[in-house]
């Protein structure tokens, strides 16, 4: 089959882990988002809302896409744009590896750092900003915005949820997710509870968001939390929440390269220990999908740097029984995430989000929407 480049993404293969579970243990499947063209599963969102942009004639011929992206969702559209002939400019910000600056400079994206913290030690509202502040200015631009865009769950709705559901039906126990801008867990968690609501869904993000309450800080861990709740994730629809610290995150995911040759990123790497937290739980009938966002190439220089490791206070122990203590001993920061959700509706006006995603956003939630056949579309 002859394709273009855009034509690969999706279809993730699901791997099995052998070497850190025991015979007796849950199955623990990775969906293996590393295979999308742009190495992340934030190539189904970008590619998604652009084709929904370009249908409705927001994005037209020779226009600018500009985002607010800690590096995949960047990378994404960098990609996309180049394409399909789009001017890209993307916002990232400190904690962005330079193996990402990179790739959006390979790409031919135009990279703006934003320096100013917001108030709650991060960056995510003054990227968003002054990402919207360009929109405005720059004539025919185009905000995919994925923070507020209900296309970036809707993207999973479709495709990432039909892809686990067909492919692994058979003792599927629970599906595992980081959350960031809440796409690929409010996507998946909606479907799983729509179509197999018997499995559990987890959500997993980092100690110093506050996506599913607590106390706002800054911390190591790219690609993953907020401070707040996003409007892509309905707290209905996941069942339990870890939180897991940088040292936890970045440790699991060495682990996993060294001892199952799978490399990922840090934010997989803290899905990947409460997988095999809840292995440890389960018998062998049971299968548990944890999603693997990325691979491990982009954080060569931290993730696998020895001396940046010993220099953030991280261990550098990558072994099988260090690990599995470590997962055993974790504990659910929530079985009631509604209770402790973090929706702040004010940001809309308070970031001026664009009138294009609040109005979309308006039709999506509407039932004709939802109701009109194009969802969900399972194989024979």
């Amino acid at each position: 089959m002859i394709t273009d480049i855009l034509g690969t993404i999706g279809n993730t293969p699901l791997i099995e882990i052998k070497n850190c579970t025991t015979k007796d243990e849950g199955q623990v499947l990775f969906k293996y988002e590393r295979s999308n063209p742009g190495g992340s599963i934030k190539d189904r969102p970008a590619i998604y809302i652009i084709n929904e942009a370009e249908r409705r004639k927001w994005l037209k011929p020779g226009g600018t896409i500009i985002e607010s992206s800690s590096g995949n969702f960047g990378i994404s559209l960098a990609m996309i744009g180049a394409a399909k002939g789009y001017r890209v400019i993307i916002l990232v910000d400190p904690k962005t590896t330079n193996a990402n600056l990179s790739l959006l400079k390979a790409f031919g994206a135009e990279v703006i750092v934003v320096t100013e913290q917001d108030d709650s030690g991060s960056y995510h509202k003054t990227r968003i900003a002054l990402a919207n502040k360009l929109a405005r200015e720059i004539e025919n631009s185009f905000r995919p915005d994925q923070c507020f865009n209900l296309l970036n769950s809707d993207a999973h709705y479709n495709g990432t949820a039909c892809e686990i559901i067909n492919n692994c039906q058979q003792g599927l126990t629970a599906i595992i997710a980081a959350v960031s801008t809440g796409g690929q867990l409010g996507g998946i968690s909606k479907s799983l509870n729509t179509y197999m609501p018997e499995v559990q869904v987890i959500g997993v993000d980092a100690v110093g968001s506050s996506i599913f309450g607590g106390d706002s800080h800054a911390y190591r861990i790219p690609g993953i939390g907020l401070a707040w709740t996003p409007n892509n994730l309905t707290m209905n629809n996941i069942d339990c929440v870890y939180k897991i610290t940088d040292e936890q995150a970045f440790v699991t995911a060495r682990s996993f390269a060294k001892l199952e040759g799978i490399l990922m990123g840090p934010s997989s790497g803290a899905c990947a220990l409460v997988a095999l937290h809840l292995a440890q739980r389960l018998p062998r009938d049971k299968r548990i999908v944890c999603m693997v966002s990325d691979g491990g190439e982009r954080y060569i220089q931290t993730l696998f740097s020895d001396e940046w490791m010993i220099e953030q206070g991280f261990s550098t122990d990558a072994g099988v029984d260090s690990l599995r203590a470590t997962a055993a001993q974790l504990q659910p920061w929530s079985t009631d995430p509604m209770s402790i959700s973090n929706y702040k509706p004010e940001l809309n006006q308070n970031l001026d989000v664009p009138a294009s995603t609040l109005c979309l956003n308006t039709e999506m939630l509407s039932d004709k929407y939802w109701n009109n056949g194009k969802h969900m579309r399972f194989l024979d």
